[in-house]
């Protein structure tokens, strides 16, 4: 099946595409503090919530990357219903590829839970702040471990206990690339529970809408093992955070 089918329909109802609330979301926009025609850079944006966000507070010039044709398809219609008139793009490539086609760097670059887009937390700090001015700001949203993961766990996931650091770890690691912390927005567990659980919902709507799709045997066995794994093991193991930065001067 269609990775980006599956991740299109769990995350259909879905105003922000990672565990954080839209009430969290404005906080973040408010500290940007962006001059209008700010150049702006979203790395995995999703369905441009952010972005279109930042067009309506700051009037941001936003280019918006991401991989999948279904969000990318999303992101040009939000913009059309609330910011037509905007100056944001949509690039529909594997982030690791953008290249901006002129040398001005960006004010603020963001990758907000898609840091295996370049190989981890490390790497995508690396990236965002290669793509952002000095002074500007980087954003990265990035899970980190609450506790010691256990070994049943970690098999039922694809990922290994260096995959991921702590959350002090997580700042740490930007400082040891250069990086000023300047804010870190955790969520708690209703904002994982909202994540994770819209998801059901959303196949269970698939599943009555489109009861003859080939693809939905394997869609209802994957979002009914992601459920157990998250209700056994994530809720209480698994964080999140969106990370700022300073770009040093």
């Amino acid at each position: 099946m269609d990775r980006w089918k599956y991740f299109d329909i769990t995350h259909r109802f879905h105003v922000v595409c990672n565990p954080t609330s839209v009430a969290k979301l404005e906080e973040l926009i408010g500290l940007m503090r962006l001059e209008p025609g700010s150049p702006v850079l979203d790395i995995a944006c999703g369905k441009a919530e952010m972005l279109v966000r930042l067009a309506e507070a700051y009037d941001i010039r936003g280019v918006g990357v991401d991989l999948s044709p279904y969000f990318i398809k999303d992101a040009k219609e939000l913009k059309r219903q609330r910011v037509p008139g905007s100056n944001l793009e949509f690039v529909n490539v594997n982030g690791a590829e953008y290249h901006r086609e002129n040398t001005k760097k960006f004010d603020l670059s963001m990758c907000i839970g898609a840091s295996w887009i370049y190989d981890g937390h490390r790497g995508t700090l690396r990236a965002m702040k290669g793509m952002t001015r000095p002074g500007g700001i980087v954003m990265v949203g990035e899970p980190f471990f609450t506790e010691e993961p256990s070994e049943e766990y970690l098999a039922t996931e694809d990922f290994s206990r260096d995959d991921f650091s702590t959350h002090y770890g997580n700042v740490q690691i930007g400082v040891e690339e250069g990086l000023t912390p300047l804010y870190t927005m955790v969520s708690n567990l209703d904002d994982w529970d909202r994540y994770e659980t819209l998801k059901w919902y959303a196949v269970d709507e698939f599943a009555r809408n489109n009861p003859d799709d080939p693809d939905l045997p394997e869609i209802q066995a994957r979002n009914a093992k992601a459920q157990e794994i998250f209700l056994r093991w994530g809720r209480e193991l698994f964080g999140w955070a969106i990370y700022l930065f300073r770009n040093q001067v």
